[in-house]
């Protein structure tokens, strides 16, 4: 019910504020189990995918997210409920694990998920590499995985601001990595890493950006 109502509202209202370049929607299939892959430049990816996308889409956020207090706490959880997010504790490795089960549940339901396979947003620019659970979550669920490029969102909300700005946003969607059939007789972990890479090597292409080579370790100070 949140949803509906907040997708009302929030979609118009961001894409006349914004006015985001979107190409590619007829990449992301209409119905039925889906992966959108992203590039992680800023915390408002997980708003502006959503509001441009053709469909509702399902991030995980971080459980701080759901859990505060008064009429504050309540109106947050609603935002965050409303858009669809479900809540994750990033801190606690057995909950990171139990995410994927969360995901492969919303898979199961026939429904779109979004995830950042670099697990946390660059601070610089560059594109780094993919964490596989990705791969994971496609090959378990046997559903395409679609690319996708965001540039601009950097500029929305800076990393250190905590209200939004006007910025020259445009969302990219890639053809769908259908994984049906791909990798029959691949041992996992060679089809978990090979999958990953063919992922960020398309949305490396979508984004545009400089590849860093390396793993993308969240601050401990975020």
């Amino acid at each position: 019910m949140m949803y509906r109502v907040l997708h009302t509202v929030v979609p118009p209202v961001a894409k006349a504020v914004w006015r985001p370049t979107v190409t590619g929607l007829e990449h992301v299939p209409r119905s039925g189990a889906v992966i959108l892959a992203s590039n992680h430049l800023s915390f408002v990816d997980s708003v502006v995918i959503p509001v441009v996308a053709p469909r509702k889409v399902v991030f995980l956020a971080k459980s701080d997210y759901f859990t505060g207090t008064g009429v504050r706490g309540a109106m947050q959880r609603a935002w965050f409920e409303g858009l669809g997010m479900l809540p994750v504790d990033r801190d606690d490795t057995k909950a990171a694990i139990a995410s994927l089960d969360t995901a492969l549940e919303v898979l199961g339901r026939g429904e779109a998920f979004g995830i950042y396979p670099e697990g946390t947003r660059s601070r610089d620019g560059r594109l780094y590499r993919g964490r596989t659970g990705v791969a994971h979550l496609a090959l378990t669920a046997g559903c395409p995985v679609v690319p996708v490029g965001l540039t601009g969102t950097q500029d929305i909300q800076p990393v250190g601001s905590t209200l939004p700005r006007l910025a020259s946003v445009t969302v990219r969607f890639g053809p769908p990595i259908d994984v049906a059939g791909e990798y029959d007789g691949v041992p996992s972990g060679r089809a978990r890493r090979d999958l990953t890479d063919r992922v960020m090597a398309a949305i490396g292409g979508l984004s545009g950006q400089e590849e860093a080579g390396v793993y993308n370790e969240r601050p401990t100070d975020v």
